[in-house]
């Protein structure tokens, strides 16, 4: 990398990074006062926790051996003892936010009701089992982005693989199919129902939405500089580092789109356009634009933020319908959106889209790729949840919940006036 390249590579990664602290914000605001502490914990134990795996093994783990390849053993060359080049420092520092972050987003579905211990421990399991093999399938020369060749052998000339430029599959297809895998092992929250979980700090949503959006500049244009090959390479895409105009134009049409149509959906079901909601559209834009941002003309990309906004307000109903709990919509926003985001550019990427070329096997790579990393990571997600929970226990008892879990797990509270003293308990297994 120039000097220019890699400045903003570090730009980019402290970003996304910050972007950890905006899912913290954003999700502790839409949960009652006295779990806010715990909520906002997992967001910050999986920083911690998930950057030090993937120092350890996961920059190693996300490089695919073979195109069938699950991942690459950590351990044959491991850079955190024998150290690489200071440009292979800065991807590995980029790549670690995305792992990051793809396992707070997941700490969503079981607000209110969740242990710590058990978090962090799915936490560590979810990134090496699930998170570190998948981002090698998708960006480490794996199946997903040399489709054709996987699938049709070394003579294929056609559509390389499955494009997903920022993380559609990775991360938010990924993080979606979990969350609903473990807000299926945790149960429902008592009292689960439709407007008897009241966000307690609309500010702070805001606050958090807000924080997303401007690092996500970082994770969409990031990507720019650090998945590039040395050679001006991006899986198939052949040329010098020409998209950033676009993905920066793109990330911020999409958003802007998707706030007005999740915000007219609740006018027209509800009759009130919501802060929560715009908040919540916002990230259901970004969600979507995710995989699509390089690769979309901004009209399109204005297109995909409406039918994203639309879709996923319409999807964050589906959990009274079908009575799963999943408290902060992690799937109605980032599962839906992601498989909006890949599915769209079926039809929309220029050059290789349905539209352009009259040819739909870059939509047939698209719904393979999202299908294979929905069930992957629901599967897995789900053993290991199970077993967390058979074993040690994921959830916090029911007179714990009622209360608020922050002085049962923390010892604190989010809020304490003047004067007042926190009484601390233990957690006691069931």
């Amino acid at each position: 990398m120039d000097s220019g390249t890699l400045a903003w590579g570090i730009t980019a990664g402290a970003l996304v990074l910050f972007m950890t602290p905006g899912v913290a914000f954003f999700y502790g605001g839409l949960v009652k006062a006295k779990s806010v502490v715990s909520m906002m914990m997992m967001s910050f134990g999986a920083m911690a926790l998930v950057g030090v795996l993937w120092i350890l093994v996961g920059f190693n783990m996300a490089v695919a051996p073979s195109v069938w390849g699950w991942a690459s053993n950590p351990f044959t060359e491991s850079f955190a003892l024998n150290g690489v080049g200071e440009s292979d420092l800065v991807l590995a520092f980029f790549g670690s936010t995305f792992a990051i972050i793809t396992t707070a987003l997941i700490s969503g579905a079981i607000a209110d009701r969740a242990r710590f211990g058990s978090w962090m421990i799915f936490a560590g399991l979810f990134a090496v089992l699930v998170y570190f093999p998948v981002a090698a399938w998708v960006w480490g020369g794996g199946w997903i982005q040399n489709m054709g060749v996987a699938f049709f052998g070394d003579g294929w000339t056609g559509v390389a693989g499955a494009l997903d430029y920022a993380g559609g599959t990775a991360v938010h297809i990924n993080a979606g199919a979990a969350a609903l895998a473990l807000a299926l092992v945790l149960g429902k929250r008592i009292g689960f129902a439709k407007g008897a979980h009241k966000p307690h700090n609309v500010p702070l949503t805001l606050l958090g939405a807000s924080i997303l959006w401007f690092g996500w500049f970082g994770f969409n244009a990031g990507a720019e500089a650090n998945w590039l090959y040395a050679d001006g390479t991006y899986g198939s895409l052949t040329g010098d580092a020409t998209f950033a105009g676009t993905i920066v134009i793109n990330t911020l049409g999409a958003t802007a789109a998707a706030i007005i149509g999740w915000i007219v959906v609740e006018k027209l079901k509800d009759g009130k356009a919501t802060s929560v909601g715009a908040a919540s559209g916002a990230v259901a834009g970004l969600v979507a634009i995710t995989p699509a941002c390089a690769f979309l003309t901004p009209g399109w990309a204005l297109l995909l933020g409406v039918v994203a906004g639309v879709l996923c307000a319409l999807a964050v109903e589906l959990k009274w319908k079908l009575g799963f709990d999943d408290s902060l919509d992690v799937v109605g926003i980032h599962f839906i959106g992601g498989i909006i985001g890949c599915w769209y550019l079926g039809f929309f990427a220029n050059g290789t889209g349905l539209i352009y070329s009259g040819d739909g096997t870059q939509l047939l790579f698209q719904v393979v790729a999202s299908l294979a990393v929905a069930i992957y990571s629901f599967v897995i997600s789900w053993i290991i949840g199970f077993a967390i929970e058979k074993t040690i226990g994921f959830r916090v008892k029911n007179e714990d919940e009622v209360a608020g879990v922050d002085v049962v797990v923390h010892g604190e509270e989010g809020y304490v006036l003047e004067g007042e003293t926190v009484t601390v308990t233990t957690v006691t297994t069931r």
